[in-house]
């Protein structure tokens, strides 16, 4: 069958029709792709670096030299040298040598890790916006005497029992805060003012973790306020 020139001319333009509109629609869905992305890079930026329970403080107080940036990397392990790591078995005799209790249970010491310990006041020098008086877990900063960790809880969650020489007079403390610059093996010590919190300033020093000696699990902080 025969097709005349005009019925020619009006195929041709009809797959062109199609073409163009197939393309207009692949065009559209990559520009739709591409401003989706924009929004959720722009949101990630306003993002907090740890997610928390709607409140991020803590930002460490250290000497400004090694001031850790919100999004650093982690401390790097370091493995101890035999000294330290003797120092470290010296501090578990010491420390299993008498029970100790926290909340009306017994603990026992676990091991010693060396970390990264600053610390950091409940003023807005130290926490900025997020200077309410309150920890990540909700509790006033006054608990436990003000005697409180930041850290990372991927590696010690809420309700983690630390000591560190030198703060709260070697006593056993809670871990009840955390904060976008605190992570991996770094710890960040509350502090009553910030003159203390830079006077500590950036130690590496061997940290006593403590568990109950009763068998059970960590206490929940998040549960008591």
């Amino acid at each position: 069958m025969k097709i005349s020139g005009k019925d020619m001319l009006t195929l041709l333009r009809s797959r062109w029709s199609k073409r163009a509109t197939a393309e207009a629609g692949v065009f559209c869905a990559a520009a739709l792709i591409t401003a989706t992305s924009a929004v959720m890079v722009k949101e990630a930026q306003h993002m907090p670096a740890l997610a928390s329970m709607g409140h991020v403080p803590a930002t460490a107080v250290i000497t400004p030299a090694s001031r850790p940036s919100v999004g650093a990397a982690e401390p790097v392990l370091v493995e101890p040298t035999p000294a330290e790591a003797a120092r470290a078995e010296r501090m578990i005799e010491r420390a299993s040598s008498s029970t100790r209790w926290f909340n009306g249970r017994p603990v026992r010491p676990a091991r010693v890790v060396w970390m990264q310990v600053t610390a950091y006041s409940p003023d807005a020098r130290s926490c900025g916006k997020w200077a309410d008086g309150k920890t990540a877990t909700l509790h006033p900063v006054e608990t436990n005497g003000g005697n409180l960790v930041a850290a990372d809880t991927r590696l010690f969650p809420f309700g983690s029992l630390l000591s560190v020489e030198g703060y709260a007079d070697g006593q056993v403390v809670p871990v009840m805060d955390r904060g976008g610059a605190i992570k991996g093996h770094h710890i960040d010590l509350l502090m009553p003012t910030h003159k203390q919190a830079m006077r500590w300033g950036n130690r590496r020093m061997p940290v006593i973790v403590w568990q109950y000696a009763d068998g059970k699990p960590l206490d929940d902080p998040r549960k008591f306020r």
